[in-house]
């Protein structure tokens, strides 16, 4: 089974940015469709973005188009999730998933496709 650590979140002002990024181990994120997904306080888990494991086509949340990049590294075996012009609404929980398998549901902008999940790091920005 795939391990996932994510890192990189932190407090920013509204406006800012930061760079999540998600350390694999035991699998390789080349083989994955990985996902982007996160939570915030009394909200449920919403989708933010993913990249599959085919053709590594990129989607979206409309919410983050254009201001949200996902992106792999091979070479660290990384899942990366460049976040632009972050707003108060982007204040959440994020994690970083993967679908080892092909079991579960085929629409990998649902949480149940992937059967991998990290801990997840708090991004929070402040007005």
């Amino acid at each position: 089974q795939v391990q996932l650590l994510e890192f990189g979140g932190g407090l920013v002002q509204a406006g800012g940015s930061l760079r999540l990024s998600c350390q694999a181990s035991g699998g390789f994120v080349k083989l994955y469709t990985m996902g982007w997904f996160r939570q915030a306080p009394g909200k449920e888990r919403e989708f933010v973005a993913y990249v599959s494991r085919i053709s590594d086509s990129i989607t979206y949340a409309d919410s983050v188009k254009g201001r949200f990049t996902i992106s792999r590294d091979n070479a660290k075996n990384m899942l990366n999730l460049q976040m632009n012009s972050l707003k108060p609404e982007d204040t959440a929980v994020y994690y970083c998933a993967a679908r080892t398998s092909d079991r579960g549901s085929s629409n990998f902008a649902n949480g149940a496709a992937y059967n991998s999940w990290g801990q997840g790091t708090q991004v929070t920005v402040s007005s």
